[in-house]
């Protein structure tokens, strides 16, 4: 079924329900509340949906993770991919699934140790596809890993998928009025009640908005005295189309020493690397690209290297044939690194943001979570996303 996205030439005078953010939160959010039965509008300062954070992203889900919540909340989003033509109803956008898997790597054998600890976790709440893998073995079944390897978790059913058609595919399908170049510029506020939201087109009297505006959810919230706890940073992927060295059949490849990982695309790959000690910058539309990620990541004598778990990167860097380039987008981390979905203190405008690095394969499911508070079909004391829930500090888990 064909379902064209409802463009609007500007912001109506009102409207029911306001998503802000054209990235996937928002148009996810703006999917499960037209389910819901809300009647959304949907706002995006750019003049595309889709255009900043959610194209620079790997397009990669899985179901390896240290915590129930976020496992929970991610099954029912791959559930969603796995049948989306099905859930959106609609035949335009494929979300062109491929589920080549999770590889995780270590050369450490005390990391080794943890990784044992972590997959019994995984299976004790019944994710039991996740494997454990022996050096042997490993180098059987994925030839191009490095012989130092001691040990390989893994999960067959996770993925990629294409980041652009599944924001477009649920904005379709939410058959929301969408209106482009159309920013965000401040709230209307009575009392402590939401009455409408300003922009740069003109004011639109609401019932009700949610921030969808990924790193520009921070600075949106502020304008209505809200400080979110997030903060944005940058993030480098290293684009590698046409690398024929590159196996296209690999599973999403990490070193879990180092955190460096990649994944076949275009003909090549993608790389990426997030270094712990990049300190937040302020968000921006244009974030800045880093050139020392590059060779972060192919330079064999770093010790971020992908080389150091897939030696074959050794030839592709000493040839140095292949084009490159830097895509950048920014994470918007909160401090326990799992989402913020809920109601703020004005009654009416409420959060979907801070997936810290897995808005891809967060989104579909925190949306819907999101929308049944907003709905009434959850209350706050089952919300472990709350925006006024205790934040225990955890290790950035961004692949």
């Amino acid at each position: 079924m064909t379902r064209p996205i409802r463009y609007i030439d500007g912001p109506p005078k009102s409207a029911e329900t306001i998503v802000i953010g054209g990235g996937v939160v928002g148009a996810a959010t703006a999917f499960h509340a037209a389910r819901a039965g809300f009647e959304v509008t949907l706002l995006e300062k750019r003049p595309a949906l889709c255009t900043l954070t959610t194209p620079a992203s790997t397009g990669a889900f899985r179901l390896q993770f240290d915590n129930l919540e976020e496992l929970t909340l991610v099954r029912e989003s791959v559930e969603l991919f796995l049948n989306f033509e099905e859930a959106t109803e609609q035949t335009d956008y494929s979300l062109d699934i491929k589920q080549q898997g999770y590889l995780w790597i270590t050369t450490d054998e005390e990391r080794a140790s943890r990784a044992r600890e972590l997959v019994d976790l995984q299976h004790s709440w019944g994710q039991t596809d996740i494997e454990l893998i022996e050096p042997d073995e490993i180098r059987e079944r994925w030839p191009y890993v490095t012989e130092e390897a001691v040990l390989a978790r893994f999960r067959a059913g996770d993925g990629f998928l294409d980041p652009k058609s599944l924001t477009m595919g649920l904005a379709a399908s939410s058959r929301a009025n969408v209106v482009t170049s159309c920013g965000v510029t401040g709230f209307i506020v009575e009392g402590d009640r939401l009455r409408g939201v300003r922009t740069t087109t003109g004011d639109i009297s609401c019932e009700r908005a949610v921030i969808a505006a990924g790193p520009f959810s921070g600075v949106v919230a502020k304008m209505a005295g809200i400080d979110l706890p997030v903060v944005t940073v940058p993030r480098q992927k290293l684009v590698m189309p046409e690398v024929p060295m590159v196996p296209v059949d690999a599973p999403m490849t990490i070193d879990d020493d180092t955190g460096a990982h990649w994944r076949p695309a275009l003909s090549g790959a993608y790389l990426l690397f997030t270094d712990p000690r990049t300190e937040p910058t302020e968000p921006a539309e244009d974030v800045p690209s880093d050139h020392r990620a590059i060779f972060q990541l192919l330079d064999p004598d770093s010790p971020f290297s992908v080389a150091r778990i897939a030696p074959f990167w050794r030839d592709i860097w000493s040839r140095n044939s292949v084009n490159w380039m830097l895509q950048t987008g920014q994470y918007t981390i909160t401090p326990d690194h799992r989402p913020l979905l809920g109601p703020t203190p004005i009654e009416g405008l409420f959060v979907n943001s801070g997936y810290s690095g897995h808005g891809i394969m967060g989104s579909a499911a925190g949306s819907r979570h999101l929308v049944d508070v907003m709905s009434g079909a959850m209350t706050g004391t089952d919300n472990p996303f709350a925006l006024d829930r205790i934040f225990a500090v955890r290790s950035l888990d961004v692949l």
